[in-house]
Protein backbone atom coordinates (compact mmCIF):
# COMPACT_ATOMS: atom_id res chain seq x y z
CA UNK A 1 0.00 0.00 0.00
CA UNK A 2 1.38 3.20 -1.07
CA UNK A 3 1.55 6.50 0.94
CA UNK A 4 -0.47 8.06 -1.78
CA UNK A 5 -3.21 6.19 -1.12
CA UNK A 6 -3.47 6.52 2.44
CA UNK A 7 -3.45 10.37 1.88
CA UNK A 8 -5.98 10.29 -0.78
CA UNK A 9 -8.08 8.10 1.45
CA UNK A 10 -7.76 10.36 4.55
CA UNK A 11 -8.60 13.32 2.15
CA UNK A 12 -11.93 11.60 1.40
CA UNK A 13 -12.76 10.37 4.99
CA UNK A 14 -11.77 14.16 6.06
CA UNK A 15 -14.40 15.60 3.40
CA UNK A 16 -16.99 12.70 4.59
CA UNK A 17 -16.97 13.56 8.16
CA UNK A 18 -17.10 17.42 6.91
CA UNK A 19 -20.67 17.15 5.71
CA UNK A 20 -22.06 16.12 9.54
CA UNK A 21 -23.26 12.78 8.44
CA UNK A 22 -21.26 10.38 10.95
CA UNK A 23 -22.52 12.50 13.99
CA UNK A 24 -26.23 11.79 13.91
CA UNK A 25 -27.75 9.31 16.15
CA UNK A 26 -29.45 7.30 13.55
CA UNK A 27 -26.07 6.92 11.41
CA UNK A 28 -24.16 6.21 14.59
CA UNK A 29 -26.91 3.42 15.01
CA UNK A 30 -26.87 2.26 11.40
CA UNK A 31 -22.85 1.72 11.25
CA UNK A 32 -22.76 -0.52 14.69
CA UNK A 33 -26.04 -2.60 12.95
CA UNK A 34 -24.22 -3.05 9.79
CA UNK A 35 -20.83 -3.83 11.93
CA UNK A 36 -22.62 -6.61 13.79
CA UNK A 37 -24.53 -7.72 10.94
CA UNK A 38 -21.17 -8.22 8.90
CA UNK A 39 -18.90 -9.85 12.07
CA UNK A 40 -22.21 -12.75 12.16
CA UNK A 41 -21.96 -13.16 8.41
CA UNK A 42 -17.95 -13.75 8.75
CA UNK A 43 -18.08 -15.00 11.79
CA UNK A 44 -16.79 -18.69 10.11
CA UNK A 45 -14.45 -17.01 8.26
CA UNK A 46 -13.00 -15.34 10.91
CA UNK A 47 -12.69 -18.48 13.08
CA UNK A 48 -10.83 -20.22 10.60
CA UNK A 49 -8.46 -17.45 10.27
CA UNK A 50 -7.31 -17.61 13.54
CA UNK A 51 -7.15 -21.15 13.85
CA UNK A 52 -4.78 -20.78 10.67
CA UNK A 53 -2.47 -18.34 12.37
CA UNK A 54 -2.26 -20.16 15.45
CA UNK A 55 -4.69 -23.07 15.81
CA UNK A 56 -6.76 -20.60 18.47
CA UNK A 57 -10.02 -22.96 18.96
CA UNK A 58 -13.56 -22.01 17.69
CA UNK A 59 -14.30 -21.47 21.30
CA UNK A 60 -11.31 -19.09 22.38
CA UNK A 61 -11.99 -17.42 19.29
CA UNK A 62 -15.53 -16.67 19.74
CA UNK A 63 -15.36 -16.46 24.01
CA UNK A 64 -12.16 -14.10 23.57
CA UNK A 65 -12.29 -12.39 20.29
CA UNK A 66 -16.16 -12.12 18.60
CA UNK A 67 -18.35 -12.43 21.30
CA UNK A 68 -16.71 -9.56 22.84
CA UNK A 69 -17.29 -7.50 19.95
CA UNK A 70 -20.80 -8.99 19.69
CA UNK A 71 -21.63 -8.06 23.37
CA UNK A 72 -19.75 -4.93 22.89
CA UNK A 73 -21.83 -3.48 20.16
CA UNK A 74 -25.28 -4.68 21.46
CA UNK A 75 -24.05 -2.57 24.94
CA UNK A 76 -23.54 0.49 22.86
CA UNK A 77 -26.46 0.29 20.39
CA UNK A 78 -28.65 -0.16 23.65
CA UNK A 79 -27.16 2.77 25.80
CA UNK A 80 -25.87 5.18 23.09
CA UNK A 81 -28.72 7.55 22.95
CA UNK A 82 -28.93 8.27 26.46
CA UNK A 83 -24.79 9.17 26.36
CA UNK A 84 -25.29 11.33 23.33
CA UNK A 85 -27.42 13.74 25.10
CA UNK A 86 -26.16 16.90 26.38
CA UNK A 87 -25.12 16.77 30.40
CA UNK A 88 -26.10 19.34 32.64
CA UNK A 89 -23.91 21.07 34.89
CA UNK A 90 -23.94 24.30 36.78
CA UNK A 91 -22.64 27.30 35.27
CA UNK A 92 -21.52 28.48 38.96
CA UNK A 93 -22.49 31.82 40.76
CA UNK A 94 -20.28 34.18 38.71
CA UNK A 95 -22.07 33.30 35.62
CA UNK A 96 -25.27 33.67 37.12
CA UNK A 97 -28.20 33.86 34.94
CA UNK A 98 -26.42 30.95 32.91
CA UNK A 99 -27.07 27.77 31.73
CA UNK A 100 -24.04 24.86 31.07
CA UNK A 101 -24.01 22.10 29.47
CA UNK A 102 -21.07 19.45 27.93
CA UNK A 103 -21.66 18.13 24.48
CA UNK A 104 -19.45 14.78 23.43
CA UNK A 105 -18.48 15.44 20.03
CA UNK A 106 -16.63 13.40 17.78
CA UNK A 107 -12.55 13.77 17.64
CA UNK A 108 -12.51 13.25 13.47
CA UNK A 109 -10.70 10.35 12.09
CA UNK A 110 -9.79 7.86 14.16
CA UNK A 111 -6.30 5.50 13.63
CA UNK A 112 -6.74 1.82 14.89
CA UNK A 113 -3.85 -0.04 15.34
CA UNK A 114 -4.07 -3.83 16.64
CA UNK A 115 -1.82 -6.62 17.79
CA UNK A 116 -1.33 -9.95 16.59
CA UNK A 117 -2.48 -11.69 20.22
CA UNK A 118 -6.07 -11.24 19.84
CA UNK A 119 -6.31 -9.67 16.35
CA UNK A 120 -10.20 -9.17 16.00
CA UNK A 121 -10.72 -8.58 19.17
CA UNK A 122 -8.25 -5.39 19.72
CA UNK A 123 -9.13 -4.04 16.44
CA UNK A 124 -13.13 -4.09 16.15
CA UNK A 125 -13.52 -3.41 19.94
CA UNK A 126 -12.22 -0.31 19.82
CA UNK A 127 -13.75 0.67 16.18
CA UNK A 128 -17.61 0.21 18.04
CA UNK A 129 -16.10 3.14 20.42
CA UNK A 130 -15.05 5.06 17.23
CA UNK A 131 -18.38 4.81 15.34
CA UNK A 132 -20.48 5.02 18.27
CA UNK A 133 -18.55 8.21 18.86
CA UNK A 134 -19.57 9.29 15.42
CA UNK A 135 -15.63 9.35 13.95
CA UNK A 136 -14.30 8.32 10.94
CA UNK A 137 -11.80 5.41 11.11
CA UNK A 138 -8.42 4.00 9.99
CA UNK A 139 -8.09 0.51 11.08
CA UNK A 140 -4.99 -1.52 10.83
CA UNK A 141 -4.47 -5.28 11.66
CA UNK A 142 -1.49 -6.91 12.72
CA UNK A 143 0.63 -8.51 10.12
CA UNK A 144 1.74 -11.47 12.51
CA UNK A 145 -1.91 -13.04 11.76
CA UNK A 146 -2.09 -12.29 8.09
CA UNK A 147 -5.26 -14.91 7.45
CA UNK A 148 -7.05 -12.90 10.35
CA UNK A 149 -6.03 -9.55 8.49
CA UNK A 150 -7.17 -10.63 5.46
CA UNK A 151 -10.57 -11.96 6.74
CA UNK A 152 -11.21 -8.83 8.61
CA UNK A 153 -10.18 -6.31 5.36
CA UNK A 154 -12.71 -8.70 3.84
CA UNK A 155 -15.33 -7.64 6.21
CA UNK A 156 -14.68 -4.21 6.50
CA UNK A 157 -14.40 -3.35 3.30
CA UNK A 158 -17.82 -5.12 2.46
CA UNK A 159 -19.75 -3.40 5.45
CA UNK A 160 -18.32 0.40 5.40
CA UNK A 161 -17.04 2.69 2.50
CA UNK A 162 -13.57 3.57 2.81
CA UNK A 163 -14.41 7.09 3.53
CA UNK A 164 -16.13 5.86 6.81
CA UNK A 165 -14.04 2.83 7.77
CA UNK A 166 -10.88 1.93 5.90
CA UNK A 167 -8.79 -0.68 6.20
CA UNK A 168 -4.51 -1.12 5.72
CA UNK A 169 -3.40 -4.44 5.71
CA UNK A 170 0.90 -4.62 5.65
CA UNK A 171 3.68 -5.17 7.63
CA UNK A 172 5.84 -2.23 9.38
CA UNK A 173 6.35 -0.28 6.52
CA UNK A 174 2.79 0.63 6.77
CA UNK A 175 2.45 1.36 10.38
CA UNK A 176 5.38 3.96 9.54
CA UNK A 177 3.41 5.26 6.27
CA UNK A 178 0.21 5.57 8.72
CA UNK A 179 1.98 7.79 11.26
CA UNK A 180 3.47 9.88 8.82
CA UNK A 181 -0.44 11.35 8.31
CA UNK A 182 -2.43 13.79 10.92
CA UNK A 183 -4.89 11.85 12.79
CA UNK A 184 -7.45 13.93 15.53
CA UNK A 185 -7.06 10.56 17.69
CA UNK A 186 -4.67 7.16 17.69
CA UNK A 187 -5.44 4.44 19.62
CA UNK A 188 -2.72 1.98 19.61
CA UNK A 189 -2.44 -1.58 21.31
CA UNK A 190 0.99 -3.23 21.62
CA UNK A 191 4.70 -3.43 22.37
CA UNK A 192 5.91 -0.31 24.68
CA UNK A 193 8.95 0.38 22.11
CA UNK A 194 6.18 1.07 19.12
CA UNK A 195 4.07 2.67 21.77
CA UNK A 196 6.87 5.04 22.76
CA UNK A 197 7.12 5.71 17.92
CA UNK A 198 3.34 6.51 17.83
CA UNK A 199 3.23 8.82 21.12
CA UNK A 200 6.22 10.52 18.99
CA UNK A 201 4.49 11.00 16.25
CA UNK A 202 0.88 11.92 17.34
CA UNK A 203 2.43 14.94 19.53
CA UNK A 204 3.99 16.18 16.28
CA UNK A 205 0.29 17.54 15.77
CA UNK A 206 -0.91 17.05 19.48
CA UNK A 207 -3.09 14.12 18.71
CA UNK A 208 -4.56 12.42 21.54
CA UNK A 209 -3.92 8.99 22.14
CA UNK A 210 -4.84 5.89 23.88
CA UNK A 211 -2.20 3.50 24.44
CA UNK A 212 -2.73 0.37 25.76
CA UNK A 213 0.89 -1.66 25.79
CA UNK A 214 1.82 -4.29 28.71
CA UNK A 215 4.41 -5.28 31.01
CA UNK A 216 4.60 -7.74 33.99
CA UNK A 217 1.62 -8.33 35.59
CA UNK A 218 2.22 -9.68 38.91
CA UNK A 219 -0.03 -12.10 41.05
CA UNK A 220 0.42 -12.69 44.66
CA UNK A 221 -1.22 -15.68 46.10
CA UNK A 222 -1.22 -15.26 49.75
CA UNK A 223 -1.71 -17.49 52.60
CA UNK A 224 -4.99 -17.91 53.34
CA UNK A 225 -6.87 -18.89 49.97
CA UNK A 226 -8.74 -21.90 48.50
CA UNK A 227 -5.36 -23.49 46.52
CA UNK A 228 -7.97 -25.38 44.38
CA UNK A 229 -9.52 -22.26 43.05
CA UNK A 230 -7.01 -19.77 43.25
CA UNK A 231 -4.54 -22.62 40.94
CA UNK A 232 -8.04 -23.10 38.55
CA UNK A 233 -8.61 -19.40 37.76
CA UNK A 234 -4.66 -18.87 37.79
CA UNK A 235 -3.78 -21.53 35.20
CA UNK A 236 -6.66 -20.58 32.87
CA UNK A 237 -5.52 -16.89 32.64
CA UNK A 238 -1.96 -17.70 32.31
CA UNK A 239 -2.29 -20.39 29.72
CA UNK A 240 -5.53 -19.15 28.02
CA UNK A 241 -4.24 -17.94 24.33
CA UNK A 242 -1.27 -20.03 25.19
CA UNK A 243 0.00 -17.12 27.65
CA UNK A 244 -0.22 -14.58 24.88
CA UNK A 245 -2.07 -12.16 26.39
CA UNK A 246 -1.38 -9.02 27.69
CA UNK A 247 -3.31 -9.10 31.05
CA UNK A 248 -2.19 -12.92 31.62
CA UNK A 249 -0.32 -13.19 35.25
CA UNK A 250 3.40 -12.45 34.06
CA UNK A 251 4.44 -14.37 37.48
CA UNK A 252 3.64 -15.84 40.81
CA UNK A 253 4.43 -14.29 44.21
CA UNK A 254 3.16 -16.89 46.05
CA UNK A 255 2.93 -17.32 50.32
CA UNK A 256 5.91 -19.66 50.79
CA UNK A 257 3.50 -21.78 53.35
CA UNK A 258 1.16 -22.54 50.11
CA UNK A 259 3.45 -22.90 47.43
CA UNK A 260 4.08 -26.52 47.49
CA UNK A 261 0.22 -27.11 47.79
CA UNK A 262 -0.59 -24.34 45.19
CA UNK A 263 2.13 -25.74 42.66
CA UNK A 264 0.58 -29.27 42.69
CA UNK A 265 -3.08 -27.72 42.24
CA UNK A 266 -1.53 -25.57 39.87
CA UNK A 267 0.02 -28.88 37.66
CA UNK A 268 -3.71 -30.51 38.10
CA UNK A 269 -5.81 -27.83 36.63
CA UNK A 270 -3.63 -27.97 33.72
CA UNK A 271 -3.84 -31.36 33.07
CA UNK A 272 -8.02 -31.19 33.51
CA UNK A 273 -7.95 -28.48 31.17
CA UNK A 274 -5.62 -29.65 28.43
CA UNK A 275 -4.60 -33.65 29.32
CA UNK A 276 -1.54 -35.29 30.05
CA UNK A 277 -0.07 -34.15 26.59
CA UNK A 278 -1.49 -30.81 25.91
CA UNK A 279 0.44 -30.87 22.16
CA UNK A 280 -2.51 -33.29 21.65
CA UNK A 281 -5.25 -30.90 22.94
CA UNK A 282 -7.69 -29.27 20.57
CA UNK A 283 -7.74 -26.43 22.96
CA UNK A 284 -4.38 -25.19 23.26
CA UNK A 285 -3.23 -22.56 20.60
CA UNK A 286 0.59 -22.25 19.41
CA UNK A 287 3.14 -19.46 19.42
CA UNK A 288 2.36 -16.97 17.07
CA UNK A 289 5.89 -17.17 14.61
CA UNK A 290 9.25 -18.31 15.17
CA UNK A 291 10.49 -14.51 16.69
CA UNK A 292 8.65 -15.83 19.32
CA UNK A 293 9.65 -19.08 19.57
CA UNK A 294 12.99 -17.84 19.79
CA UNK A 295 11.64 -15.55 22.78
CA UNK A 296 10.12 -17.99 24.71
CA UNK A 297 13.56 -20.31 24.65
CA UNK A 298 15.45 -17.36 25.75
CA UNK A 299 12.76 -17.39 28.50
CA UNK A 300 13.08 -20.85 29.35
CA UNK A 301 17.05 -20.59 29.79
CA UNK A 302 17.40 -20.41 33.32
CA UNK A 303 15.45 -21.22 36.06
CA UNK A 304 13.81 -25.09 37.05
CA UNK A 305 10.34 -26.34 34.83
CA UNK A 306 8.33 -28.28 37.36
CA UNK A 307 5.94 -29.30 34.80
CA UNK A 308 6.40 -28.54 31.17
CA UNK A 309 9.65 -26.86 29.68
CA UNK A 310 8.62 -29.04 26.16
CA UNK A 311 9.60 -26.89 22.95
CA UNK A 312 8.77 -28.23 19.66
CA UNK A 313 10.04 -25.22 17.17
CA UNK A 314 8.74 -26.84 13.78
CA UNK A 315 5.37 -26.93 15.46
CA UNK A 316 5.80 -23.49 17.35
CA UNK A 317 4.79 -25.08 20.26
CA UNK A 318 5.71 -24.36 24.18
CA UNK A 319 4.18 -26.65 26.50
CA UNK A 320 2.22 -25.35 29.64
CA UNK A 321 5.33 -24.46 32.26
CA UNK A 322 5.66 -23.76 35.61
CA UNK A 323 9.14 -22.61 36.45
CA UNK A 324 11.01 -22.64 39.52
CA UNK A 325 14.23 -21.69 40.99
CA UNK A 326 14.26 -18.40 39.40
CA UNK A 327 16.01 -14.87 40.01
CA UNK A 328 15.06 -11.57 39.68
CA UNK A 329 17.76 -11.22 37.15
CA UNK A 330 16.96 -14.10 34.76
CA UNK A 331 15.50 -13.11 31.25
CA UNK A 332 12.19 -14.57 31.96
CA UNK A 333 12.25 -11.63 34.99
CA UNK A 334 13.21 -9.10 32.76
CA UNK A 335 10.68 -9.08 30.09
CA UNK A 336 7.27 -9.33 29.61
CA UNK A 337 6.90 -13.30 29.21
CA UNK A 338 4.04 -13.37 26.78
CA UNK A 339 3.47 -17.61 26.30
CA UNK A 340 3.16 -20.38 28.81
CA UNK A 341 5.65 -20.26 31.23
CA UNK A 342 4.93 -19.19 34.62
CA UNK A 343 7.56 -18.54 37.18
CA UNK A 344 7.17 -18.92 40.28
CA UNK A 345 8.56 -17.09 43.47
CA UNK A 346 7.93 -16.87 47.07
CA UNK A 347 7.61 -14.39 50.01
CA UNK A 348 7.34 -14.91 53.81
CA UNK A 349 5.74 -11.51 54.48
CA UNK A 350 3.10 -9.97 52.26
CA UNK A 351 5.27 -6.37 52.76
CA UNK A 352 7.93 -8.34 50.88
CA UNK A 353 5.52 -9.21 47.98
CA UNK A 354 4.04 -4.98 47.43
CA UNK A 355 7.77 -4.22 47.46
CA UNK A 356 9.07 -6.40 45.17
CA UNK A 357 5.96 -5.08 42.62
CA UNK A 358 6.56 -1.52 43.43
CA UNK A 359 9.99 -1.64 42.23
CA UNK A 360 9.67 -2.63 38.91
CA UNK A 361 7.14 -0.74 36.47
CA UNK A 362 3.36 -0.22 36.58
CA UNK A 363 1.61 -3.68 35.25
CA UNK A 364 -1.09 -3.30 32.92
CA UNK A 365 -2.93 -6.14 35.38
CA UNK A 366 -2.60 -7.21 39.14
CA UNK A 367 -4.26 -10.31 40.29
CA UNK A 368 -4.09 -10.96 44.51
CA UNK A 369 -5.64 -14.44 45.62
CA UNK A 370 -6.31 -13.60 49.44
CA UNK A 371 -9.35 -14.74 51.32
CA UNK A 372 -8.21 -11.54 54.02
CA UNK A 373 -10.21 -8.45 53.80
CA UNK A 374 -7.89 -6.18 54.95
CA UNK A 375 -4.60 -7.79 53.00
CA UNK A 376 -6.76 -7.41 50.20
CA UNK A 377 -7.07 -3.14 50.70
CA UNK A 378 -3.67 -3.13 51.97
CA UNK A 379 -2.46 -4.41 48.32
CA UNK A 380 -4.78 -2.57 46.92
CA UNK A 381 -3.52 0.87 48.94
CA UNK A 382 -0.20 0.46 48.00
CA UNK A 383 0.17 -0.64 44.62
CA UNK A 384 -1.10 0.59 41.38
CA UNK A 385 -1.61 -1.08 37.98
CA UNK A 386 -3.79 -0.37 35.33
CA UNK A 387 -6.31 -2.56 36.53
CA UNK A 388 -7.16 -5.66 39.38
CA UNK A 389 -8.75 -8.79 39.99
CA UNK A 390 -9.44 -10.01 43.24
CA UNK A 391 -9.51 -13.98 43.61
CA UNK A 392 -9.44 -13.80 39.88
CA UNK A 393 -7.38 -13.30 36.78
CA UNK A 394 -8.42 -11.56 32.88
CA UNK A 395 -12.07 -11.38 33.42
CA UNK A 396 -11.95 -7.30 34.82
CA UNK A 397 -11.76 -7.41 30.82
CA UNK A 398 -15.08 -8.99 30.53
CA UNK A 399 -17.44 -5.42 32.19
CA UNK A 400 -18.62 -3.51 30.14
CA UNK A 401 -18.45 -0.80 32.96
CA UNK A 402 -15.06 -1.17 33.80
CA UNK A 403 -12.01 0.71 31.67
CA UNK A 404 -9.56 -1.18 30.37
CA UNK A 405 -6.68 0.22 30.10
CA UNK A 406 -2.65 0.94 31.59
CA UNK A 407 -0.74 3.54 33.58
CA UNK A 408 2.52 4.75 33.13
CA UNK A 409 4.82 2.14 30.97
CA UNK A 410 1.63 -0.14 30.37
CA UNK A 411 0.05 2.77 28.75
CA UNK A 412 -2.77 5.72 29.02
CA UNK A 413 -6.46 5.95 28.46
CA UNK A 414 -9.30 3.43 29.23
CA UNK A 415 -11.97 1.97 26.68
CA UNK A 416 -15.07 -0.92 27.15
CA UNK A 417 -18.58 0.25 27.46
CA UNK A 418 -19.35 3.93 27.71
CA UNK A 419 -15.86 4.36 28.49
CA UNK A 420 -15.15 3.43 24.71
CA UNK A 421 -17.72 6.35 23.67
CA UNK A 422 -16.33 8.70 26.30
CA UNK A 423 -12.64 7.74 24.62
CA UNK A 424 -13.35 8.45 21.73
CA UNK A 425 -15.10 11.77 22.42
CA UNK A 426 -14.17 14.78 23.00
CA UNK A 427 -16.22 16.47 25.65
CA UNK A 428 -16.95 20.15 24.91
CA UNK A 429 -17.67 22.59 27.46
CA UNK A 430 -20.51 25.45 26.36
CA UNK A 431 -21.50 28.39 28.90
CA UNK A 432 -24.96 29.82 27.41
CA UNK A 433 -25.39 33.30 28.92
CA UNK A 434 -28.17 35.27 29.79
CA UNK A 435 -28.35 38.84 27.96
CA UNK A 436 -30.98 40.55 30.45
CA UNK A 437 -28.68 40.96 33.18
CA UNK A 438 -24.73 42.01 33.25
CA UNK A 439 -23.26 42.35 36.67
CA UNK A 440 -20.56 45.27 36.57
CA UNK A 441 -18.73 42.97 39.24
CA UNK A 442 -16.04 42.03 36.56
CA UNK A 443 -15.32 45.12 34.85
CA UNK A 444 -12.91 47.77 35.91
CA UNK A 445 -12.83 50.05 37.72
CA UNK A 446 -12.35 47.34 40.89
CA UNK A 447 -12.23 49.87 43.48
CA UNK A 448 -14.44 48.51 46.49
CA UNK A 449 -15.39 45.02 44.93
CA UNK A 450 -12.60 42.99 46.11
CA UNK A 451 -14.72 42.24 49.55
CA UNK A 452 -17.96 41.39 47.52
CA UNK A 453 -15.81 38.78 44.95
CA UNK A 454 -14.11 37.24 47.82
CA UNK A 455 -17.97 36.80 49.61
CA UNK A 456 -19.07 35.03 46.46
CA UNK A 457 -15.93 32.66 46.17
CA UNK A 458 -15.43 31.58 49.13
Amino acid sequence: MDADTITRTLEAQRAFFATQATKGLAFRLQALERLEIAIRAHEGRLCEAMHADYRKSVFEAFETEIGMVLSEIRFHRRHLKRWMRPERVSAGLLNAPARARILREPFGISLIIAPWNYPFQLLVNPLVGALSAGNCAVIKPADYTPHTAQAIAAMIREAFPPEHVAVFTGGRTVIQALLEERYDHICFTGSTALGKVVMEKAARNLTPVILELGGKSPCIVDADVDVELAARRIAWGKFLNAGQTCVAPDYLLVHRSVKEPLVEALKRAITKMYGEDPRQSPDFQRIVNAKQMAHLQRMLSTGKPLCGGIVDEAERYVAPTILDEVSPEDPVMQEEIFGPVLPVLTFEHLDEAIDFVNARSKPLAFYLFSGNRANQERVLARTSSGGACINETVMHLASHHLPFGGVGESGMGGYHGRHSFEAFSHRRSVLDKATWLDLPLRYAPYAGKLRFLKWILR
